[in-house]
């Protein structure tokens, strides 16, 4: 049989879908001419056919380094090129088909798709105008044009395209998951849900569409059934982070819901949609709920707390402060710090408080310190240092000294010294300062503006999300192993030096180690059994970082973590104090 005779016959094996034999044949052939164009072009597209996509372009390449302009094999290799990710490589093959032929369809669709995957949205919007005008029944590229224009923001434009894909093919699931995703972004809660049903109906088994599904039904506070999207969702896929935290944040708004007073006034009716607003994060809006539920009762105070928690984490540090302080005022302005129930290390604390305001003039029951802010608050010189050891170290731990300005420290020592906040006791021994008791000033806003704009590779785009100080016995224990909520931690200390007993202790002690991805936060935080047992098996060395004044250690939040021993010298002034700063929400992020 010839060769004529044999290309013949791969090409209908070919045709009839018997690849493997087809090949056979066209690497036959090719031995016997290896420079062979078509042989090679054939070759390869029968296996791009086979789903072997590494020797299909290895193959299509030296195809064309014989015929490079060939477009039917440029368009190949720009499909390679591009499922592999080397989609700007793609764009160039694609590119040099349509100059040879302006109206190549599968090129047009090809060179928008992977614009879109690129992120160049609005110049993919126009490829699939252009593949349109050519095939205006393609239910792909109006899908995909949707896609781009939700992208841009363009959210009715999205919707029409849309709703051309599904006048095409009303039963098409991706689109209606599209479709449900838009609505939902457009806080169009019913119409979402209709969409990522008519999804389920086409795609019964996609978990996207679960979880879109259980998404619109938190919006349409229609919690229980939420919670079964979600749950058939992680029956799909496991483990899947993103459903897991999303399901968490539907708990606790159930439990907001579930504490709200029957026959509940404005302004509790407003501060509890504020709160739902707030675990959704729609920070804005939950900021114009608190506004309304604040018009209602000027001193609410939840309202109040819950303000300074928005506020914050939108980055308006300082207004925050200032709405925890005046939650302060209102709820303890006039009320005396001890209590006859208080346990002893909490009286022991507030009669050497009380000496020392009564040595400054203070002789007010209650009293919150200005902390005005100073010049410089945190020293820049350790930033080039600290951004090396964060990207260096794995674990993520940066461990700074002096990390204050001398002006700052003493006006943040005075603060927490003269401020009557430390209302918390903990009974291992040390007492807690909320922001809520008071532990808000403009000195603290500065900190913690400033530590994100002096660190930004290890802060980066994480906004302030809660703070607190403790303040400790001389020798009573601290706080036992736990982790946070946040992304990064930031944790100083402002105790002299010559207060600890100990230079080797007194700090804090890390582990190398995260909770489990599916744990709750009171368990992570709280549950001190479940997490020694899992401390247990995993059979992790902490690392310790003694206590310094002026050190700061920054880490990854989700690191377990508790206080050193404490053993510090008698006296109010040197009392071991420790501010905490959490940046940004928890993302667990394995290992």
């Amino acid at each position: 049989m010839n060769s004529r005779t044999l290309f013949q016959q791969a090409v209908t094996l070919h045709s009839q879908g018997r690849l493997a034999e087809a090949g056979a044949i066209y690497r036959r052939l090719l031995a016997e001419t290896p420079s062979n164009f078509q042989l090679q072009y054939q070759l390869s597209l029968s296996l791009f056919q086979q789903q072997r996509p590494a020797e299909a372009l290895d193959l299509i390449s030296a195809a064309l380094a014989f015929q490079p302009r060939q477009p039917e094999a440029l368009m190949l290799r720009g499909t390679l090129l591009a499922s592999s990710g080397r989609r700007e490589e793609a764009l160039t093959d694609f590119d040099q088909v349509l100059a040879q032929k302006p109206d190549f369809p599968s090129a047009i669709f090809n060179r928008a798709l992977a614009l879109l995957e690129l992120g160049r949205r609005a110049e993919a919007v126009n490829a699939f105008d252009r593949f349109l005008a050519l095939a205006p029944d393609s239910v792909e590229a109006w899908l995909n044009r949707g896609a781009a224009l939700q992208g841009l923001g363009r959210l009715e434009e999205a919707l029409s395209s849309y709703e051309n894909a599904l006048k095409h093919n009303p039963d098409h699931g991706l689109t209606w998951l599209n479709r449900g995703t838009l609505h939902k972004e457009m806080g169009r809660f019913q119409e979402a849900l209709e969409s990522f049903d008519r999804a389920l109906k086409a795609m019964p088994h996609h978990a996207g569409a679960w979880r879109g599904r259980g998404s619109a039904l938190v919006g349409l506070l229609q919690f229980g059934e939420a919670l079964k999207s979600f749950d058939r969702s992680l029956e799909i896929t496991p483990g899947d982070h993103d459903v897991v935290r999303e399901r968490n944040n539907l708990l606790d708004a159930i439990h907001l819901f579930a504490d709200m007073p029957p026959g509940a006034n404005a302004a509790e009716i407003w501060l509890h949609r504020a709160a739902f607003l707030q675990v959704q994060q729609r920070l804005e809006d939950a900021l114009k709920a608190l506004d309304q539920s604040l018009a209602s009762d000027p001193d609410y105070h939840s309202a109040l707390i819950t303000k300074g928690q928005i506020l914050t984490e939108l980055g308006r540090a300082e207004d925050g402060m200032t709405s925890y302080r005046r939650h302060a005022e209102a709820a303890y302005g006039g009320r005396a710090t001890r209590a006859p129930a208080d346990p002893s290390h909490k009286q022991r604390h507030d009669e050497e408080q009380r000496a020392y305001l009564t040595e400054h003039g203070i002789r007010d029951e209650f009293h919150l310190d200005a902390g005005a802010r100073v010049a410089i608050a945190v020293n820049p010189t350790n930033a080039e240092d600290v951004a090396r050891q964060w990207h260096e170290t794995n674990p993520q731990i940066a461990v700074i000294d002096n990390l204050l300005t001398e002006e700052a420290l003493e006006g943040l020592r005075h603060f927490c010294r003269a401020s009557t906040m430390w209302r918390r006791p903990y009974r291992n021994g040390y007492l807690g300062a909320m922001p809520e008791f008071g532990f808000a000033c403009p000195l603290l806003a500065q900190i913690a503006e400033e530590l994100h704009a002096v660190f930004p590779s290890v802060i980066g785009e994480h906004s302030l999300r809660f703070l607190w100080g403790f303040k400790y016995d001389n020798r009573l224990s601290g706080i036992p192993m736990h982790a946070d909520q946040a992304a990064v931690n930031v944790n100083f200390w402002i105790a002299p030096d010559d207060a600890n007993r100990d230079p080797a202790s007194g700090g804090l002690k890390i582990w190398p180690i995260k909770p489990p991805s599916d744990w709750h936060f009171h368990r992570y935080n709280a549950d001190e059994a479940a997490i020694s047992a899992f401390m247990a098996e995993a059979k992790a060395e902490p690392i310790v970082i003694p206590h310094r004044a002026n050190r700061a250690v920054v880490f990854d939040s989700d690191l377990f973590h508790e206080t050193d021993r404490v053993d510090f010298a008698d006296g109010y002034l040197n009392r071991r104090i420790n501010v905490t700063m959490l940046y940004g929400r928890r993302t667990f992020r394995g290992g």
